[in-house]
């Protein structure tokens, strides 16, 4: 039986033999479709795939230096744009590429050329196929490297930023000169950084305003300082005065010069601010005015006083008068007051009065003077005319003279200065051994009656000196040695305190037709005194008598001036007792007086003379006593 054959067999086989034929054709179509682009990719091995652009710019088969350059002649115009950089006058220009703008051509040649360049061949293949076929289209994209534009910044910020100075003034020899002071100004950066990046990234060139900070100086008050300078420097000051008497003297000057020298500028705070204070200070010229002050001031004068025990009344001998100082804190401070016057610069020394203590007014009830306290009197029987004129001038300067509680008399400064212009005469003056004249022979008599009346009286002796021998005169009348009280200005003085808590009042009386003066202390009694009789120990005999010659007398003629007096050591006693009787205090008075010869003044020739007198004369030592 014939073979049966399916009907679909034939045409399976067509099937399948259509479809090797289409894969083998496929197949030879793919190899050389591979063929060609393995071929265009061997012929790419340094240039860009075609159908690769960067924006507007075509790269097919561009190497990338080409490539660079291309993109750079169609783009690289941007990087030249211009910026300028302004702040008030001042401005600086600089390109988009100097501020950090630029067009990366290097790296978009680069991604372009890696197009087809990869690692792996057949990702290449597809990638050159794609560009080939359809095109790639790379972005243009440009670079805005802001690290550029910050140094380009802090560069315009050195040539901007400033430091405040703020207001000087200095005095250049009469001078003044000042400097009002300069901003600070400082650019910020970041917001000048800020508009920068605005105007690149919206491609626009042009200005570019700088952020500029300022702080105004610390103008403080130069100008008025320097005003108040200029015043002070303007010309000299003149200070005037008078003599005690109210009589003018001529200016004295302090010249701009020492001004400059005394002023200082100084910044102090004053209500929370800092202000120029210009000052000066004249104290440089204190020790001057206080060695003018001697010349210029006074003493005050108190009244003399005289009591009256029948009325227990005081009345005045003579008037007092006030004396002036010199105030020299308060001259300086108006001198430095003138120092700023343009228009006055003429100062007054500043006086201040001194009033007198004791004054015509004085009454015996607020001086607690009310009886007589002690008093003493001496003789200067014999005494030559000279002596008791001097003796009449010397009691008379301490008369009616007042101490106040706690006060210490001095003889010296009471008595004033014992010289021929103050009317003394001349007397005789023992020096070195030997009796000369002197001005002032006989006040020390005037000085030991003050100081019996003083002692008697039991005040506080602060001073005495005895003479170097026993004196005849202070013992007349019985009163008896130890004593007596010796000055020599202007180095021995007689000195006492009121030690009492009322004042005493000194009276004196010369007494000629008695030969006698006299000190009487009146006050209110606070205590009772006894003087014991001096104890006279150690007597020594007086040397021989001495003989010196006299001009003005003739032979035969004779003239005592000194008597002899034996030397001993003398100790006297005084008891004070208070209210009550009870002894208080008990004080001791010791002198030692030396030997005393009598002394005669014969004519010149006298026998009775040395034959080396002279010579013996001018080798004694130079001490000297007054003459009594």
């Amino acid at each position: 039986m014939p073979a049966l054959h399916s009907p679909r067999g034939p045409l399976l086989v067509r099937l399948l033999r259509a479809a090797i034929l289409t894969l083998i054709g496929l197949t030879l179509l793919a190899l050389l479709l591979a063929g060609g682009l393995a071929a265009v990719q061997s012929a790419l091995t340094d240039r860009i795939a075609p159908g690769i652009r960067v924006g507007e710019v075509v790269l097919d088969g561009l190497t990338r230096a080409q490539a660079v350059e291309a993109l750079t002649n169609h783009y690289g115009a941007a990087e030249t744009v211009l910026y300028t950089f302004q702040h008030d006058d001042w401005n600086r220009m600089a390109s988009a590429l100097e501020v950090g703008f630029r067009l990366p051509a290097e790296q978009l040649a680069e991604q372009a050329f890696r197009i087809g360049h990869g690692d792996d061949a057949r990702q290449n293949l597809q990638d050159i196929a794609r560009a080939w076929l359809d095109g790639i289209d790379l972005p243009l994209r440009y670079v805005f490297d802001e690290a550029v534009a910050l140094r380009l910044l802090r560069g315009l910020a050195n040539e901007i930023n400033r430091p405040r100075r703020d207001a000087s003034l200095r005095i250049e020899g009469l001078q003044v000169a000042i400097h009002i002071g300069e901003s600070s100004q400082w650019l910020d950066i970041a917001a000048t950084l800020g508009h920068l990046r605005a105007a690149v990234l919206a491609g626009q060139g042009g200005a570019i305003p700088l952020v500029v900070h300022e702080s105004p100086p610390r103008a403080w008050n130069v100008t008025e300082a320097a005003r108040r300078v200029q015043t002070a420097l303007s010309a000299s000051l003149q200070l005037f005065g008078t003599r005690p008497n109210g009589d003018p003297l001529s200016p004295w000057l302090i010249t701009p010069a020492q001004i400059r020298d005394a002023l200082s500028v100084q910044l102090q705070p004053v209500d929370g601010e800092m202000r120029f204070a210009v000052q000066v200070d004249l104290s440089a010229f204190r020790p001057f005015l206080k060695s003018l002050a001697p010349s210029l001031e006074s003493a005050p004068v108190d009244s003399r006083l005289d009591f009256t025990p029948a009325t227990g009344q005081l009345h005045a001998l003579t008037p007092s008068s006030s004396g002036r100082i010199l105030d020299v804190a308060e001259t300086l401070r108006r001198l430095e007051a003138a120092v700023f016057s343009m228009d006055n610069r003429r100062v007054d020394m500043v006086f201040l009065p001194l009033p007198p203590r004791f004054h015509e007014a004085s009454t015996a009830d607020e001086l607690g003077i009310s009886e007589l306290v002690s008093q003493a009197t001496t003789y200067f029987w014999g005494s030559e005319q000279n002596r008791r004129d001097n003796i009449g001038l010397g009691t008379s300067q301490l008369n009616g003279i007042v101490v106040a509680p706690g006060d210490e008399f001095s003889f010296n400064q009471s008595l004033g200065e014992i010289t021929a212009a103050a009317g003394y005469l001349e007397g005789n003056v023992i020096l070195g051994g030997a009796t000369v004249t002197g001005i002032g022979g006989g006040i020390c008599q005037v000085s030991t009656t003050l100081y019996r009346a003083a002692f008697s009286g039991g005040y506080a002796i602060t001073e005495r000196h005895s003479h170097g021998y026993r004196v005849g005169y202070y013992e007349y009348a019985g009163a008896g040695p130890g004593l007596d009280a010796a000055i020599w200005q202007p180095t021995v003085d007689l000195r006492f305190r009121n030690n009492t808590p009322y004042h005493l009042l000194i009276e004196s009386s010369f007494l000629p037709a008695d030969d006698a003066l006299q000190f009487r202390i009146y006050s209110t009694r606070h205590w009772a005194t006894r003087i014991e009789p001096p104890i006279v120990d150690d007597i020594v005999p007086p040397p021989p008598d001495l003989y010196i010659a006299a001009d003005d007398l003739r032979l035969g003629q004779i003239r005592q001036i000194d008597w002899s007096v034996p030397g001993a050591d003398v100790l006297v006693y005084r008891n004070i007792y208070d209210a009550a009787g009870a002894l208080a205090e008990r004080n001791a008075v010791f002198t030692s007086y030396q030997a005393w010869q009598a002394v005669y003044e014969v004519a010149v020739g006298d026998p009775r003379l040395p034959a080396d007198d002279a010579e013996e004369t001018g080798e004694d030592d130079a001490t000297a006593e007054p003459a009594e």
